[in-house]
C-alpha cells in the first residue's frame, strides 16, 4: 500500500479487522486518532520486538476469535501488559504504561497495513519514561523506510 493509499483507508474507516500469523487470534480495533499515532519505542521490549504500532482506546479492541489463545507478558514495572499468540508469538496489542486507558496495536496485524507504508515514524523516548521520570514524553529519533528503486 502506497502512502496515498494509507490516507484513503484512514479516511474510509477507522475501524480494522486484525489478526495474529497464524489466524488463531482474530480482533478488531478502533482506532483513536485513525493512523495519525503511528510510533515506535526505544525501550528494551519494544526495541527488540521492533513493532510500529497506533492508539486504540479502552474497549476499542474486540477480540474475535482465539481469546484463548492469546498470552500476557509484563516486565519492569509490571504496569504495561502485552498480548500475543501463544501459537505464533505475534504481538497484536498492549495496554500502555503511560496511558492505561489506551491499547497500543500492531499494525502489521491489521488486515491490509504493514510498518512499511509508513515513510516515516516517530520514536518515542521508553529508556526515559514519563512514568519514570516525571517530565513529558519526548521523541528521541524518526525512523524512515525508503523504498529500493525498482528496476
Amino acid at each position: 500500500m502506497r502512502g496515498d493509499e494509507v490516507v484513503m483507508a484512514e479516511e474510509r474507516k477507522d475501524r480494522w479487522a486484525g489478526q495474529c500469523h497464524c489466524g488463531a487470534v482474530r480482533f478488531e480495533a478502533t482506532l483513536s486518532d485513525g493512523l495519525n499515532s503511528v510510533r515506535r519505542c526505544n525501550c528494551s521490549y519494544c526495541r527488540m520486538r521492533g513493532a510500529v504500532v497506533v492508539s486504540a482506546e479502552m474497549g476499542g479492541i474486540t477480540i474475535l476469535g482465539g481469546e484463548d489463545r492469546l498470552t500476557r507478558y509484563r516486565f519492569n514495572t509490571g504496569v504495561a501488559e502485552h498480548f500475543f499468540c501463544s501459537i505464533c508469538g505475534i504481538y497484536t496489542h498492549h495496554q500502555r504504561r503511560s496511558n492505561r486507558d489506551q491499547y497500543g496495536v500492531n499494525v502489521a496485524c491489521l488486515d491490509g497495513l504493514s510498518p512499511f507504508d509508513f515513510a516515516e515514524v516517530p520514536v518515542n523516548d521508553g529508556i526515559n519514561h514519563p512514568s519514570d521520570t516525571h517530565a513529558p514524553a519526548r521523541l528521541t529519533g524518526v525512523l524512515r523506510f525508503v523504498p529500493a528503486e525498482q528496476p
